[in-house]
């Protein structure tokens, strides 16, 4: 590990506690998913009963949160999932993984930043539309331009480079935000009026279960914040007790605060007159009595809660692509870490610069639409990771039986998930469900039973393995079943250039092909550590 460590020059400090954790956590999360998708998944998806799709997508986080979990204490490095799975995979599902997610996290902070000039706009009373300009020749939902997106990206850019006190205010900035969202709750449940349920006949259900669905699968994206928490894994001081504390506590603060906001919301106004954009403080602003002065309140706090949720998440964009560069599948400038800062200063500007650039042009619904795939696929990966590294020894145990399992389980939630989607309502829809809840649930008890786990957490592990890492599993099919086409249009483009600059370039410049043969010369030499694996050692 200190090999690979030393691509980047200075090492990062180890100076972060539980509370910094779920602070990062919570200014990651909240900022997202209360002031940027509510708006849209309620009014497009759920209606009302986004709150439940809130839920879904929480306890599906939390799920992937324990795999997380397991693999950050046995493993503090930058990496995050792009480390897991490098260490259980290979290196090519890394990477592909990795990319993908480093994808996301830039379209959703584009998208973060956009959101963030219509709440200042609102702040100020000055319209969304004064902010932009369009610009006639190009395609639409590529043709507004936002320069304000663009320079609050760069400022946080630069502050994320040459800051020295970035995680303490970002942690202080977190706090801020949650007073904001406790102050918007107590003025929603206590001093407006709830909207009249009769004026619209949808009910709690206007788009139907489905619409519950995809509207989880839209606001999943919320909670890659706690993602970009386990890549600080490296500067946490005390990897074993903070991480499960910070990653797994603030994935459950947040889905209840989401709830509680979504619920807010549905009281607020109907379904059909929300503003996809500002939801919050456009709510405020048509009420009546003399509350529409919050609006302008609401405005400017969120302004603030969302450059929280994009600090953090930059963050972690940028030590996601600093432990890539460790690796040498990209080039190894992006490893290098500033003597005086301790920040991946190359990373930060890079993915910086790509995420202005993304910023200026491209429509929030477009940046939606095209985020929660490669969140999904990520988390799918590493609940199969977390399954293969518990029951398969390198060298020692057969690897087929449990990659039989994970294929076979895998591939009956698909069959699931498509009678759910396409499948005439009725009868034989009820029972094709049955059967592959009955067949799903036959594979996974076989599992249990007949093989055993060569590897025992020492310190933290997910619990009732493999229920939990499969559940999720199951989830993050079901949801990515819910998305449209153009997501996975998306997916399968950029899938597509990754595997082509991984075969043109990456496979021959890693690590790994550099170093063949290092490892299984040294590894006699390196000692035992009570809190790394030798696995994690050898191969991250």
């Amino acid at each position: 590990m200190s090999r690979v460590r030393a691509r980047s020059g200075s090492d990062m400090q180890r100076n972060l506690r539980w509370f910094d954790l779920v602070g990062f956590g919570l200014g990651g999360m909240v900022g997202a998913g209360v002031f940027v998708t509510t708006g849209r998944a309620s009014r497009l998806y759920a209606g009302p009963a986004v709150v439940l799709s809130y839920a879904i997508a929480g306890i599906c986080a939390l799920l992937s949160a324990f795999c997380y979990t397991e693999f950050a204490v046995d493993m503090p490095v930058a990496g995050g999932a792009f480390s897991y799975l490098r260490v259980t995979f290979g290196e090519f599902a890394a990477f592909l993984t990795g990319a993908n997610l480093v994808m996301d996290y830039v379209l959703s902070n584009a998208a973060v930043a956009r959101s963030f000039t219509a709440y200042l706009g609102t702040a100020i009373g000055f319209p969304t539309t004064k902010w932009r300009f369009t610009v006639s020749g190009l395609p639409k939902g590529f043709n507004e331009i936002d320069l304000v997106a663009v320079a609050v990206v760069l400022i946080i850019t630069l502050i994320i480079c040459y800051s020295h006190f970035l995680t303490f205010s970002a942690r202080e900035s977190s706090v801020v935000n949650m007073v904001l969202t406790a102050h918007i709750l107590f003025i929603a449940f206590n001093f407006t009026e709830p909207a009249d349920p009769r004026s619209h006949q949808g009910g709690f259900f206007p788009f139907g279960a489905s619409g519950v669905f995809n509207g989880a699968a839209m606001v999943y994206l919320s909670y890659i914040g706690y993602d970009a928490v386990s890549t600080l894994a490296e500067e946490v001081r005390n990897p074993v007790k903070d991480i499960p504390i910070g990653v797994s506590g603030s994935v459950m603060l947040v889905t209840i605060l989401y709830c509680l906001m979504a619920a807010s919301m549905s009281k607020l106004l109907p379904y059909d007159a929300i503003d996809p954009e500002a939801p919050f403080s456009a709510a405020f602003r048509g009420q009546s009595n003399g509350w529409k002065w919050v609006s302008n309140v609401i405005g400017a706090g969120a302004s603030f809660g969302i450059l929280t949720s994009l600090m953090v998440a930059m963050l972690g964009q940028a030590r996601y692509m600093c432990v890539i560069g460790r690796s040498k599948v990209v080039p190894s400038w992006f490893a290098r870490v500033h003597h005086k800062t301790c920040t991946p200063v190359n990373a930060s500007a890079f993915l910086g610069i790509f995420t202005a650039a993304i910023a200026v042009f491209t429509d929030l619904n477009v940046l939606l639409n095209l985020v929660s795939i490669g969140t999904l696929f990520v988390f799918y990966m590493v609940a199969n990771a977390v399954i293969y590294r518990r029951y398969v020894s390198v060298g020692a145990t057969n690897p087929w039986p449990t990659l039989s399992f994970l294929v076979s389980f895998s591939l009956t939630s698909i069959i699931f998930t498509l009678i759910w989607h396409f499948a005439a309502p009725g009868h034989p829809k009820e029972v094709m469900l049955g059967a592959c809840t009955v067949v799903a649930v036959a594979i996974l008890q076989m599992f249990h039973c007949m093989v055993p786990q060569v590897r025992k957490p020492e310190h933290w592990g997910v619990p009732l393995m493999p229920w939990i890492p499969s559940i999720s599993i199951f989830l993050n099919i079901f949801l990515l079943g819910s998305l449209d086409r153009p997501s996975y249009v998306r997916f399968g483009y950029f899938s597509a250039l990754a595997v082509l600059v991984y075969v043109l370039y990456s496979v021959h410049a890693s690590f790994d092909a550099q170093e063949d043969g290092y490892y299984i010369q040294k590894n006699a030499e390196i000692p035992k550590d009570s809190e790394v694996s030798v696995d994690a050692i050898t191969m991250v």
